[in-house]
C-alpha cells in the first residue's frame, strides 16, 4: 500500500491518498462498521463511506471513496488529523492475509471463498468503548430491537458529527453514560441488565481504551460483570482487527461452521471451535468469509428471528 498526503487549499478538508493492493474490495471490507444502512455512525451516502469517531482532541468524521485504483480519505472536524492517521487501518489495509493463505488451503470452502473474497480486509478502528456500547446493545435481542437501542442512545447521549452529512452522528462519550442513571436508558428500548452493563463499562472506558492489543482488551471487558467472550469477540475483531476473535455463544454462528466445513446441521461451541481449529490465527477470518457467502445450516421447525440471541 502507498500513502501520500493531497492539499486542496487552506479552505478544504484535509485528504490522504491511498493505494490499494489490486482486487481490494471497499464495501466487503467495510461491512463490520456499519449496523445496517441507516446506522447513525457509520454509512453509505452515493459513492462514500462516512464513518465517525471521538479522538483526543475532539470529534471527527472521516469519508472514504474510490477514485479510480486509488482510495481518498477526507476528515473532518477537530479529530481531522487524527482521523486520516488511521484511515488506511480503518479501511482494512493494514490487514495482513499472507499466512492465512496456506491455512485456507486444508479445506474446500474456506479455499474458495478465500478466492471469491480475496479483497476483503478487516477494518481496525481503535474506538473500544463505541464498540463496546454496540456489542453490549446486541446482547440478547434480535437485530430490529439492537439497532432500535443502539441509533436511539446514540441521538440522545451523542452529539452530530463534524461534516457536511445531516443526520450522522459520534457515539457517545463514556462519561455521559456512567453518569446517567440507568432508568433513562428504558424509554429507549433498553433494559436494566444492558443499562448497567453499558454504565459498568463507561466507568472504566479509560483503562479499555488504553488496551494495547486485542488479549489485553479482551482480558479487561471479560473482567466486567456482564460482558463474556462473545461480546468481547465482537469488540476486539473490529477495534484490533483481530482475525482469531471468535464469538463464541452466538445462537446461530456454531451451527454455520458445522454446515460448512462439516456438512452438519448442528453444531455445539465446542464443535465449531474444533472445526476451527486448522485456521487457528484466522478462525474469525472464516467466520467472517462463511458469513459474507450467505452461508447458513438448514432451519428445522419455526424460523428463528435473523440476529444472534448471542449470550454475554
Amino acid at each position: 500500500m502507498v500513502t501520500r498526503e493531497q492539499s486542496d487549499g487552506a479552505a478544504a478538508a484535509p485528504t490522504r491518498v491511498l493505494e490499494p493492493p489490486d482486487g481490494y474490495h471497499l464495501t466487503g471490507s467495510l461491512r463490520p462498521l456499519a449496523m445496517g444502512r441507516h446506522d447513525p455512525c457509520a454509512r453509505w451516502v452515493a459513492d462514500t463511506f462516512w464513518w465517525t469517531a471521538r479522538t483526543p482532541v475532539g470529534p471527527a468524521s472521516l469519508a472514504l471513496r474510490r477514485d479510480g485504483g486509488e482510495l481518498v480519505a477526507t476528515g473532518h472536524g477537530p479529530g481531522a488529523a487524527a482521523v486520516l492517521d488511521i484511515a488506511d487501518a480503518v479501511a482494512g489495509l493494514r490487514d495482513e492475509v499472507r499466512d492465512f493463505l496456506p491455512l485456507a488451503r486444508r479445506h474446500p470452502v474456506v479455499a474458495a471463498l478465500s478466492r471469491r473474497f480475496a479483497g476483503v480486509r478487516l477494518p481496525t478502528t481503535g474506538q473500544v468503548f463505541a464498540r463496546t456500547l454496540r456489542a453490549v446493545l446486541e446482547q440478547k435481542v434480535t437485530g430490529v430491537e439492537a439497532f432500535r437501542g443502539y441509533a436511539a442512545m446514540v441521538r440522545r447521549f451523542g452529539t452530530p458529527a463534524p461534516g457536511p452529512v445531516p443526520g450522522l452522528w459520534v457515539s457517545p462519550e463514556p462519561a455521559v453514560i456512567a453518569t446517567t442513571p440507568y432508568w433513562e436508558f428504558h424509554p429507549l428500548g433498553i433494559e436494566q441488565r444492558r443499562a448497567q452493563v453499558l454504565r459498568r463499562a463507561a466507568a472504566v472506558a479509560a483503562r479499555l481504551e488504553a488496551s494495547g492489543d486485542a488479549g489485553t482488551a479482551t482480558r479487561r471487558l471479560t473482567s466486567l460483570p456482564g460482558i463474556g467472550r462473545w461480546t468481547a469477540a465482537e469488540v476486539v475483531r473490529v477495534v484490533f482487527g483481530a482475525a482469531d476473535a471468535v464469538s463464541v455463544g452466538d445462537f446461530h454462528l456454531p451451527n454455520t461452521v458445522a454446515w460448512a466445513l462439516a456438512g452438519e446441521a448442528r453444531g455445539s461451541d465446542d464443535r465449531m471451535i474444533e472445526l476451527l481449529e486448522p485456521f487457528r490465527g484466522h478462525r474469525a477470518r472464516v467466520c467472517m468469509l462463511l458469513e459474507l457467502a450467505g452461508v447458513a445450516a438448514p432451519r428445522f421447525g419455526p424460523r428463528a428471528p435473523l440476529r444472534s440471541f448471542a449470550r454475554f
